[in-house]
């Protein structure tokens, strides 16, 4: 099966793995403990699969499917207990269960995974030459440290205050609500997806911008840019309430963008010249999106039962938000990166074209 039909049946058939596997859970248990231990394991599998493009460790990258994904994905299980307990401990105050101080804090976790693997495109840690094994675990510790000091620096918990117990309630005084700034970094995400459906267009006219650490630079200005006019658009100007705004934009079209980039292998308009690709991808990536969200919140009561929506508990959109990002998206790139499309796809075709995706990018850049 080959590109598009093999990206189209993939995500047909683990988007039904995914709402199968949400029904197994109450809503309650699947919004807080399922979805907080899987976000868990997403920045591991960004530094395999990103970072690591999936060459590393060697005594599972060089084992053939399913073996090699089976290893990569334990590996990835185990790093993702170790974090889902260590913040559990610390950051949840060992409440049980996940209060949104814990959860909003692992949410932020998988933002500053994508910022560092994709945007700085794993630097300054590439730049040292350490071996990749210890330069991933050094991003992967790095990277829960610099999560930790911006959640301190910028979410406040205000609004739970008086709402939960005190010993739930725990949470940073940060500079801005935690509502709108976990909203702003998801919007800032799905921009840097937006800038890779272009390929890094306009900068990869010029190669000295797309080597790090200038390209890192740039595309984290021009990505926070990008998430202030969307966040003044949605909230301000078309007055949603910042998680509604989040699964009605940003997060669909992150969903979107995987499926185009990294199910479909970018496949779609690869006889396209940039931007026209980009505008295409784009606009493919959003109506994909849109067009699976809608679809998730249609088949909510039947998977899950009834649930209200809106302030002040937000009960629909952190229910829609964790099925699409913190189940669908993992399963999917378990699936097409780990196991390579096993068994519906031929390995070794699908890491030749990864090789040639990532050899047709501009250096210095992360991959999708």
């Amino acid at each position: 099966m080959k590109q598009p039909l093999l990206g189209i049946v993939s995500t047909v058939l683990v988007t039904a793995i995914s709402l199968g596997f949400i029904s197994i859970f109450s809503a309650a248990a699947f919004t807080t403990w399922v979805a907080y231990l899987l976000i868990c394991l997403v920045p591991s599998v960004l530094i395999i699969t990103v970072t690591w493009r999936g060459e590393h460790p060697a005594f599972a990258a060089v084992r053939p499917q399913p073996a090699r994904g089976g290893l990569l994905l334990v590996l990835a299980v185990a790093a993702g207990a170790v974090v889902a307990a260590a913040h559990f401990l610390t950051v949840g105050g060992r409440v049980s269960p996940p209060t949104p101080v814990l959860s909003m804090c692992i949410i932020a976790s998988v933002n500053v995974a994508f910022w560092m693997a994709i945007i700085w495109g794993g630097w300054p840690f590439v730049a040292l030459r350490l071996h990749p094994v210890a330069m991933g675990v050094s991003m992967l510790a790095a990277l829960y440290a610099v999560n930790q000091a911006l959640f301190w620096l910028l979410f406040d918990f205000g609004f739970l205050r008086g709402a939960l117990a005190p010993a739930a309630a725990i949470g940073p005084r940060g500079l801005f609500d935690a509502w709108h700034i976990l909203v702003f970094q998801v919007t800032a995400i799905s921009a840097m997806f937006l800038i890779l459906c272009f390929e890094l267009w306009p900068l990869s006219l010029r190669p000295a911008l797309t080597r790090q650490p200038a390209l890192g630079a740039i595309w984290t200005a021009v990505v926070l840019c990008l998430a202030v006019i969307a966040a003044f658009i949605g909230e301000r100007v078309l007055g949603l309430d910042a998680p509604v705004f989040m699964v009605r934009g940003p997060i669909p079209f992150i969903f979107g963008a995987i499926v185009v980039l990294n199910m479909l292998q970018d496949s779609l308009f690869k006889r396209f010249r940039q931007p026209w690709k980009g505008i295409l991808n784009a606009l493919c990536a959003a109506g994909v999106g849109v067009a699976l969200a809608r679809l998730f919140g249609a088949l909510a009561p039947l998977v899950s039962g009834r649930i209200p929506s809106g302030a002040p508990a937000y009960t629909f959109e952190i229910w829609l938000a964790s099925a699409l990002l913190a189940v669908t998206f993992p399963f999917l790139i378990f699936f097409a990166e780990l196991f390579q499309f096993w068994p519906l796809g031929h390995p070794a075709r699908a890491a030749a074209e990864k090789v040639a995706r990532a050899s047709s990018r501009p250096a210095g850049g992360g991959a999708a």
